[in-house]
């Protein structure tokens, strides 16, 4: 086993070796980002357009939840099936189809002329969603190694956050004016963004440089379906897997709905993006940030620190004044990213969790979380119909705070 994982080490330190010397691996990382940033404008791009969405659909607020709710469903049932044909055909050719799902999804989106045909034209996004999930750090796994991996990673994870920002900021200041006012026409315009990345990922990974490097981007181990069993086993996975269930449940009721519950505050639409945009900015560096100072013997106190922001800021989005309004958003952004990220380096340093295993662990991971994808935007729409108004959708996000807070005690016991 030693011999088999230093030849592993020797291979892939040659293959960075190999590639750094041209400084191609830089490129192909930002193949990688570029694919990410076009994820992220398309997952924010219904929340600025809740409004005049809902009224030409004449949906209400339980629909347009179930409507943004409808990705990450199909996201659950796709997640194996593109691990599969990720391991099949390689991160290559599969980043250009998920390029091609994810512009196709806005395409359907900008002809729907009911809420089910909306719905469908979401959902067909989720298809897509796995590829670029597992296949981004699938592909520069084998090109970074040490402190440069997570480097690498941090920087790649900055792309839906960047691309959140743009959508939530620029939709109704600028996208929206150059479609003459039509939710349509920027819907189109953001399918171009998306084919475009595609092109640029494709050109990158068609070159010799990148077909001459070798690394774990390409074909390699089958998944294995047995495997789940062994790993759901594990106490400690599975409260992070449930922990996790909460953390997107948050994150996606908020990225969903935090312009429309501005909106509902009295903002301008243009006013709301901007504001609405401050979380996904402090998201940014609270990715980079936050995880590095979370070191192993503290990450626990970290995760708990970030669910106490999460439940403050929750409280503060109530308020209608806006210097407390906006330390909600401030630590709404802070806390947003990096509970994911935190949440996977737990999981991803058990123990009892096979180093063999990380890959699929990571899937399952995801896989679990995106219920609480699909829970939270509706709930959060269905909640305010019933309520008429956003106090107690955000009242239900407090509680699910609370509840992370004592998995996450249960998971400091179980560890110990």
């Amino acid at each position: 086993m030693a011999t088999v994982a230093k030849k592993e080490m020797s291979v892939t330190q040659s293959t960075e070796a190999s590639v750094s010397e041209t400084g191609f691996r830089w490129f192909i990382l930002f193949g990688v980002w570029l694919i990410y940033f076009a994820f992220g404008v398309s997952i924010a791009s219904m929340a600025p357009l809740v409004a005049p969405v809902s009224a030409d659909l004449m949906a209400g607020n339980t629909v347009m939840g179930a409507i943004m709710g409808a990705w990450p469903l199909t996201y659950i049932v796709a997640a194996i099936p593109c691990g599969i044909l990720l391991d099949k055909f390689g991160v290559r050719p599969m980043l250009v189809v998920a390029a091609l799902i994810m512009a196709a999804s806005l395409v359907a989106r900008s002809f729907a002329e009911t809420p089910i045909e909306m719905l469908l034209a979401v959902a067909l996004f989720g298809a897509g969603g796995p590829l670029i999930s597992v296949g981004a750090p699938k592909a520069i796994a084998g090109l970074f190694v040490g402190t440069r991996r997570a480097m690498a990673m941090g920087i790649y994870v900055t792309g839906p956050y960047l691309g959140g920002i743009v959508a939530l900021s620029l939709t109704n200041s600028v996208a929206m004016p150059l479609a003459s006012g039509n939710w349509r026409g920027v819907m189109l315009i953001y399918a171009g963004l998306v084919l475009l990345s595609g092109f640029i990922w494709f050109v990158i990974s068609s070159l010799p440089s990148y077909r001459s490097q070798n690394g774990s981007s390409e074909p390699g181990k089958k998944f294995n379906l047995a495997a789940f069993k062994e790993i759901l086993q594990l106490p400690e996975v599975r409260l992070i897997l449930t922990m996790s269930i909460g953390i997107f449940f948050i994150n996606h009721a908020l990225n969903n709905w935090l312009p429309e519950l501005l909106r509902n505050r009295g903002f301008s639409p243009v006013e709301a993006g901007y504001w609405a945009a401050i979380p996904s900015a402090l998201g940014v560096l609270g990715v980079l940030v936050i995880p590095r100072l979370a070191t192993p013997e503290r990450r626990l106190k970290v995760m708990g620190a970030l669910f106490c922001a999460s439940f403050l800021a929750s409280l503060l989005l109530q308020s209608d004044n806006e210097a407390l309004l906006a330390l909600g958003l401030v630590l709404q952004g802070l806390a947003r990213g990096s509970m994911m990220t935190v949440a996977i380096l737990i999981l991803m340093e058990t123990p009892k969790v096979p180093p063999d295993r990380l890959g699929l662990a990571g899937g399952l991971f995801f896989t679990t979380a995106e219920i609480g994808g699909v829970l939270g935007p509706f709930s959060f729409g269905l909640l305010s119909d019933l309520s008429s108004g956003f106090v107690v959708p955000l009242l239900s996000i407090s509680l699910v705070c609370l509840c992370l807070l004592v998995i996450l005690a249960r998971l400091r016991v179980a560890q110990a």
